[in-house]
């Protein structure tokens, strides 16, 4: 017997099971909170969502994109778009305007949900149907379905149907959609929550913005076993601890950046005598980058969390890797076992990796995404072989992968993807520009921060303040260059390629990785 795979079955579980227990916690005190949901009001709204879609005149496989910041809205549409049988496009809301009217355009989304903090900001995004989510105009979208009321129609839900289509920098100019569908994701999700140990008493605080690859799938996996949902609208260290403290908050994900904001937090409360909460309790995942093995072993020894480590990438679903402690460890020096979880980690379960000659970390999957949205020239290079070609350099010892280079152009910073290429073209617009290459640098807070290196036309002067303000105004200010160093010659072959390697190259001599 074969049952197709939706995201959807997570749901039903958490309702059918622990109708009675809290789904999730909303971040209060803020227009369009939802307050605390439980999972059988979740069902209903999920259900309810779908309806009004549906009379609304959505037709199933349309898209419905969604631009907002952590909130139980996005998770309730996580079951009420995808599940039954519509395609979400989580959109960072970290992006500029043009960025944001590209994605709409591309994904061609007929429907456009906005936190109300952006509306002013997005008004100019033309799309047919814009809804603010101000508990206003979303009213009848987020509402329960009453017992007694008609349900959505029936969805036959094909597990090959693409779930979602989530936007990555990648390496152009143009941020390409990756199309994870409902069997990516619903395997993604149970091998992650496996591997992390997830159980149905967790607390899991949504450190990790629910846009990258649908909160990495952690909110199906802690649903699916019946555990709580603590949003979190804005990254503060001071803030998680008081969460872990106030909810009793067991489980987290983020990039490295937001382990270094909590530990900055930690010391300010150690000096003033104040208590670290969640000491043997708290279980932490890291990705977006590796970070130094100072970082983990630091988060050992003053936080007292268990530190875990995955790798993966958005079209990838994204786990690839896992790696925690393992009790062959146990007799070693905390700074040993930190060196050992800096590594990328262990194929999780189902996954093969293999490292070309060239030494591109290739991989097999059934996380591995379907392809690019309305982009087969990219898919098939994507998938070259019958492998996806991460674009990442790494080497395998002992079962364990370590990440050591990045093929393509893409600079990792706070855990978000930036396009070298992209940043390279918004300098060059700058009149005083002749010449570009940006690069990724080593940063403690947030793992690598973008460098421009210039060259200025003749008689030209420009400072290097103007460079990044003008930046600004042309892209996602975390796009930005932190730091412009002006050059009278940028390394390049014979054939003009720049030779980005012997650029990065005075930055990173002295590491054993040319990431941080």
């Amino acid at each position: 017997m074969i049952i197709q795979l939706n995201i959807q079955d997570f749901l039903e579980r958490a309702a059918q099971v622990y109708p009675d227990r809290v789904a999730f916690v909303d971040e209060p005190d803020l227009v369009g909170s939802l307050g605390e949901v439980t999972y059988a009001s979740l069902y209903r709204r999920a259900r309810n969502m779908a309806k009004t879609l549906e009379d609304m005149g959505v037709e199933q496989g349309e898209r419905v994109a969604i631009f907002s910041p952590n909130a139980g809205k996005m998770i309730t549409s996580l079951y009420g778009v995808s599940g039954y049988g519509w395609i979400l496009v989580p959109i960072n809301f970290r992006l500029s305007v043009d960025e944001v009217s590209y994605i709409i355009d591309h994904s061609g989304a007929s429907v456009f949900m906005v936190d109300p903090e952006y509306e002013e900001m997005l008004a100019g995004v033309h799309v047919k149907q814009k809804i603010i989510l101000d508990s206003v105009q979303d009213r009848q979208l987020f509402s329960e379905l009453g017992d007694a009321q008609v349900g959505p129609r029936p969805w036959e839900a094909d597990e090959d149907f693409t779930c979602s289509i989530n936007y990555t920098s990648g390496t152009t100019a143009r941020p390409k959609g990756a199309q994870i569908t409902h069997r990516n994701m619903w395997l993604n999700s149970v091998i992650f929550g496996w591997h992390a140990g997830v159980h149905e008493d967790d607390v899991y605080l949504h450190t990790l913005p629910l846009f990258h690859v649908n909160g990495w799938g952690m909110p199906y996996a802690i649903t699916g076993l019946g555990g709580t949902n603590i949003i979190l609208r804005k990254v503060d260290g001071e803030e998680i601890l008081k969460r872990v403290e106030q909810h009793g908050v067991t489980l987290m994900c983020g990039a490295p950046a937001v382990w270094a904001s909590v530990l900055a937090a930690a010391e300010k409360r150690t000096e003033t005598g104040r208590e670290i909460p969640g000491r043997g309790l708290v279980r932490i995942v890291a990705a977006g980058a590796p970070p130094p093995s100072k970082t983990i072993a630091r988060i050992e020894r003053e936080l007292g969390w268990e530190f875990m480590q995955i790798y993966g990438l958005t079209e990838t679903s994204p786990i690839l890797t896992f790696n925690k402690h393992r009790r062959e460890w146990d007799s070693k020096p905390l700074e040993e076992r930190a060196k050992l979880l800096s590594r990328a980690g262990t194929p999780v379960m189902g996954t093969r990796l293999h490292i070309d000659p060239q030494g591109e970390v290739l991989v097999k999957g059934n996380q591995v995404f379907a392809g690019y949205w309305d982009n087969p020239s990219a898919t098939a290079d994507a998938l070259d072989g019958g492998w996806f070609h991460t674009g990442d350099g790494g080497s395998m010892e002992g079962g364990y992968l370590t990440i050591s280079d990045r093929k393509k152009d893409v600079i990792i910073t706070g855990g978000e993807n930036v396009s070298s290429i992209e940043v390279e073209d918004a300098v060059f617009q700058h009149p005083a520009v002749l010449e570009v290459a940006v690069i990724g640098v080593p940063d403690d807070k947030w793992g690598e921060t973008i460098k421009a290196l210039v060259v200025l036309r003749n008689g030209a002067t420009v400072g290097e303040r103007e460079i990044i303000e003008f930046c600004r105004t042309k892209m996602a200010h975390f796009k930005c260059p932190t730091s412009v160093e002006f050059r009278s010659e940028l390394a390049r072959t014979a054939t003009g390629k720049l030779q980005k390697f012997k650029l990065r190259a005075p930055f990173w001599e002295g590491r054993t990785r040319s990431v941080n």
